[in-house]
């Protein structure tokens, strides 16, 4: 199957295998990551000993740096959007309230059931232990803001419920700044600009997510329109190895580093990175349909993993709580299921849950005369 540097539909734009497979890599580090979670007493870890986590020897960057794959999923969101979106919504082909549909029925479902797992399940482990598991501001502010996927715009502080919403929650002001910007000017040079304001901010220690997130996003995005410059541009096979080289030589001068000097300068250095990594990856590749498929279904269990890994997380320490038993933390097994929960659970959620749930919410919104049709053919039936 061959993938084009223009795809010929809106749906195959989201479809590039090289980008499928770092978005499952960057949700699979995340989960590796929150696996600590289970040495938490309250909001912190007790007695954690990260290296006799199992398979730390292969899995210690997952472990130790798991944390940055928020920044890689905001670089990909950035890369995707300007692949699929820049040009429909600046030639106003897709209009403010399609594009809030088609965001709204990809995040909005799971999103509100995780809320309710989760807001059922906290106050029975508060009653088990006195205290809430990881995330401690469960109280009704907090739960409106999640509500309306508003709990990381400044109305409430600290997280809650299903907290790695927060990151959905900045996302989604980027995505309204977006749409706003590219009816204005699809200009690379905008993207420039928010990065270096973005870079600016953070010199003067004024960032934050939001500008984190933007800096991310609209590189990912700069990267999405070097791919589509690449393709017609004499200089195409120079400029890519030039970017293969860049990604090959990078990691070990990186390493070279101490960890303080790396701790200092992880946004700037995975700001230069991930975009290069992106642009390498979403190069044209033929790959066996089988293949295609498998990278494919992996993708789409990314946003699936990511919300769905703490409520299960809090499933799973209630249950243990009630018998009794404490989490056997280091051991392989207990690693090896959640793991494998994890990804049945997330692959069955797309499935039969969030493609559905999107369908329904697409046709009800876009296609209401349809829906309202199918809707009454259906109790006829």
């Amino acid at each position: 199957m061959q993938l084009a540097l223009r795809p010929a539909s809106p749906d195959a734009a989201n479809k590039l295998p090289g980008l499928e497979a770092l978005r499952f890599l960057t949700a699979f580090a995340v989960l590796v990551f929150h696996y600590r979670h289970f040495a938490f007493v309250a909001d912190k870890a007790v007695g954690l000993v990260p290296e006799r986590l199992p398979l730390y020897g292969w899995l210690h960057a997952f472990d130790d740096f798991g944390v940055y794959g928020v920044w890689i999923f905001w670089c990909i969101s950035g890369f995707i959007f300007f692949w699929k979106y820049r040009d429909a919504i600046a030639d106003q082909s897709v209009g403010g309230w399609k594009f809030f549909v088609l965001r709204f029925s990809r995040l909005y479902p799971l999103h509100l059931v995780t809320l309710l797992l989760v807001a059922l399940l906290q106050p029975v482990y508060f009653g088990l232990h006195g205290y809430f598991f990881v995330y401690q501001n469960n109280d009704l502010p907090h739960f409106l803001a999640q509500l309306f996927m508003a709990s990381d715009w400044g109305i409430v502080h600290g997280y809650s419920f299903d907290g790695p919403i927060w990151s959905i929650s900045v996302e989604a002001l980027v995505y309204f700044l977006f749409f706003l910007m590219l009816l204005a000017t699809r200009s690379w040079l905008l993207n420039v600009a928010v990065v270096v304001g973005c870079l600016s901010a953070a010199c003067l220690h004024s960032s934050g997510n939001l500008t984190t997130c933007l800096a991310f996003f609209y590189i990912g995005g700069l990267a999405a329109i070097a791919r589509r410059a690449v393709a017609s541009a004499r200089s195409g096979r120079a400029i890519e190895g030039g970017a293969w080289l860049a990604l090959v030589v990078m990691p070990p001068v990186v390493l070279s580093l101490e960890r303080g000097h790396l701790d200092r300068f992880d946004f700037p250095l995975l700001l230069t990175y991930t975009p290069i990594l992106l642009f390498c990856l979403s190069r044209e590749i033929t790959v066996p349909a089988a293949v295609q498929r498998a990278v494919e279904a992996a993708g789409n269990m990314t946003y699936s993993s990511y919300l769905l890994h703490f409520p299960i997380q809090l499933l799973i320490v209630v249950g243990f709580s009630v018998i009794g038993a404490p989490i056997p933390l280091y051991d392989l097994t207990f690693f090896g299921s959640y793991l494998a929960i994890m990804l049945l659970a997330s692959y069955f959620s797309y499935r039969y849950f969030e493609a559905p749930a999107q369908n329904l919410v697409r046709a009800f919104f876009l296609r209401p005369k349809a829906a309202a049709a199918e809707i009454v053919l259906g109790s006829m039936k």
